[in-house]
């Protein structure tokens, strides 16, 4: 899948992410829920681990389980279940990594990589939460529009030693015009965020380009919704770092 094939498919989520604002808690947990599922599903097909349908159902439930939890929890604290759900994929992966029969000489590889799934997919929850804990599309409106302008920038095909710096650059800069459009979000603040999104996307660019391409279309769609489930969690913690 090329950059740009990858690009759009991040910023179709990112809109149906953030669509969750405006079309209620409902599609909200229903994007993630699903976007989450398809990442799991697809990630261990991107690694070329063995077992692929059992540790991909066991990543894609966690993020399912993990978004489902943040929009029906009570209180305040939407994510006081995702690091249990966390925890619980990541023994079963190491459980069907100690029950399966191939593939033993990359046990630890294939354990650590579908272990990183979990996680990734886990954090999906965090734009449910967000979603709860503000109420209003401010905050995520600066994150999603920053992650766009680094998923865009990093469609050109460029050097990463030139395009990393270059994204956070961007993104750095559409943080600050979001909030003056979207929110009341302060410049600085606004800044830091995209720049912090910025970082994510190259880096996670960056871990695309050293692996190559993967063989599996289904794999590069994983690859590609990674660091967008993975700013769930960034968005919703730095909102409550910087409104409390």
């Amino acid at each position: 899948m090329k950059s740009s094939i990858a690009g759009l498919v991040g910023i179709l989520a990112l809109a149906l992410l953030a669509a969750g604002h405006y079309l209620g808690l409902g599609w909200a947990v229903g994007a993630a829920m699903v976007l989450a599922a398809v990442f799991g599903l697809g990630w261990p097909h991107y690694l070329g681990i063995p077992a692929k349908k059992t540790l991909g159902s066991v990543i894609a439930l966690t993020g399912a389980a993990s978004a489902l939890t943040a929009g029906m929890s009570a209180g305040t604290e939407n994510l006081s279940w995702t690091p249990m759900y966390i925890a619980v994929g990541f023994g079963a992966v190491m459980v069907v990594q100690l029950i399966r029969g191939t593939g033993q000489k990359h046990r630890l590889e294939s354990t650590l990589g579908a272990g990183a799934g979990v996680a990734i997919a886990g954090f999906a929850g965090g734009w449910v939460a967000s979603l709860r804990f503000l109420g209003e599309p401010g905050m995520t409106l600066i994150v999603a529009i920053s992650a766009t302008v680094a998923l865009l920038s990093g469609m050109l095909r460029w050097p990463d030693r030139v395009l990393a710096p270059l994204t956070i650059v961007l993104s750095g800069l559409a943080g600050p015009l979001a909030a003056l459009l979207f929110s009341d979000v302060r410049i600085v603040p606004a800044m830091v965020l995209g720049m912090l999104v910025g970082a994510v996307i190259a880096a996670f660019h960056r871990l695309r380009t050293l692996a190559g391409m993967s063989p599996s279309r289904f794999g590069m769609v994983a690859a590609a919704l990674a660091p967008v489930l993975s700013l769930g969690t960034l968005v919703y913690f730095v909102e409550k770092m910087i409104l409390h």
